[in-house]
């Protein structure tokens, strides 16, 4: 076997295995590396842009979320003076109505009282001519002679004044 005799063919041996790794390695890099290298680009300019998308995607997240609360902020000062508002009305109508009933107890009051006080002068009336007839009776009953019923109603309102 030729090839195993190392004296004579060592050398071109040699020789055929850089011809055919120069042939292979020359035949790989002139047509896979350029291929391979327009992917890495396509692939480096792909992220490139995802990644500037996703700046403006997050920047623009971040206007609308400030928008967004800003609007959140201002609806809820709108609510709350809407809610004063709405407590100072419900406060103003609430006295209104506690003035009406204020109103309407006092009358009930002066109208009870006056009542009373007709009660009253009608109930000392009675008292004293009670008292003017029970007083011109014992009058009557001790002396044996009536009293004027005008002196005993006099003695009755003296009596019932002190």
């Amino acid at each position: 076997m030729p090839q195993f005799d190392f004296a004579n063919v060592f050398w071109p041996q040699l020789i055929w295995l850089a011809i055919f790794f120069a042939i292979l390695y020359f035949g790989v890099v002139q047509t896979t590396l350029p291929r391979l290298g327009r992917v890495m680009n396509a692939r480096e300019d792909q992220v490139k842009g995802d990644l500037v998308t996703a700046e403006s995607a997050k920047a623009e997240a971040d206007t609308l979320k400030a928008a967004h609360d800003a609007g959140v902020a201002a609806a809820q000062e709108r609510a709350r003076a809407t809610l004063g508002t709405a407590r100072a009305d419900a406060s103003k109508a609430l006295e209104g109505r506690l003035a009406q009933a204020g109103a309407a107890l006092d009358a009930k009051a002066q109208t009870a009282q006056a009542e009373l006080d007709a009660a009253r002068a009608r109930a000392l009336a009675e008292i004293e001519s009670v008292a003017a007839e029970a007083a011109a009776a014992i009058v009557e009953k001790l002396t044996g002679a009536a009293p004027a019923p005008a002196e005993a109603h006099a003695a009755a309102r003296a009596a019932l004044a002190a």
